[in-house]
């Protein structure tokens, strides 16, 4: 028993290393805040909200916004500029698993990589508000000889229903959603409201803490996950998985997206169901 008790904490002890590591190495990036009916949209700027892999080039080494390196080949990133890019590894509408396998893969796969594009929304390093930096983006970028490499197109937001036109209108050709960007914020390594993200539901983070055994057709495997949000909150996640996934669950320690409906008096989310596995968050 004892053994068995020095081999968990053994265990846990790595894993909370491994977490410190990558939250050490992990590029310090300015994260959005969910738009609400009502927000002002006054100085804010509008953009496809692109379903891919966050990545940022630190001049010379692209990483992913868990401090992971990121193996692209040469070809990829040698016209990238010294200047550090922040972005977002994409291959196009849909294709969120493609771009997360690329991403990912340790020996990078030219048939695959040909089908990615860097999408850079900021320059973290620039001085100035966003539109100052947004108007040196544009000089910046896009590079005559790496088409892959394109600067997203960002137009002044208006109104409200105007807002709402543009996401339908997103959505509906196979976008996830759009991002409004304050023209008159600086780059601020932190999750803070100049940054907005706009979709037809709520979704979040939370990383897995534990397996709970399902009962009745689920009996012999996975009946909910447990996870823990960026805050601490933990809550029971079953809902939205299928089969295969209550088969062979995400690990402990992997971070997960889910949906929800507004929140609970508690601050739990209401109505919450499993979407899938961020692995380009470490676990």
């Amino acid at each position: 028993m004892l053994n068995r008790r020095s081999l968990l904490l053994a265990g846990l002890g790595a894993l909370a290393a491994r977490l410190a590591a990558a939250r050490e190495a992990a590029p310090a990036l300015m994260l959005a805040e969910v738009y609400r009916p009502g927000m002002s949209l006054a100085d804010y700027w509008v953009s496809e909200k692109f379903d891919g892999v966050r990545g940022y080039w630190d001049g010379k080494q692209l990483w992913t916004r868990g401090g992971e390196p990121v193996v692209a080949p040469a070809w990829f990133i040698a016209p990238l500029p010294k200047q550090p890019l922040d972005g977002e590894l994409w291959a196009g509408r849909g294709q969120f698993a493609h771009a997360v396998s690329t991403v990912r893969s340790q020996t990078p796969n030219d048939t695959a990589w040909h089908g990615m594009r860097f999408m850079v929304f900021d320059l973290p390093a620039q001085g100035g508000d966003f539109t100052v930096r947004l108007a040196v983006l544009r000089k910046l970028l896009p590079i005559t000889d790496a088409p892959w490499v394109v600067p997203v197109p960002q137009e002044r937001a208006t109104t409200h229903a105007e807002l709402q036109a543009l996401l339908a209108k997103t959505v509906k050709m196979g976008g996830e959603g759009l991002m409004l960007h304050r023209g008159g914020s600086l780059y601020r390594a932190e999750r803070n409201s100049d940054l907005l993200k706009v979709k037809t539901h709520d979704d979040a983070e939370a990383r897995v803490v534990g397996h709970m055994p399902g009962k009745g057709r689920h009996s012999g495997r996975l009946g909910a996950l447990l996870v823990e949000t960026p805050e601490g909150k933990r809550f029971k996640l079953g809902s939205g998985l299928t089969d295969a996934e209550r088969e062979n669950p995400p690990a402990i320690g992997s971070w997960v997206t889910y949906r929800y409906n507004g929140t609970n008096p508690g601050g739990l989310p209401r109505f919450a169901r499993f979407m899938r596995v961020r692995s380009d968050r470490p676990s």
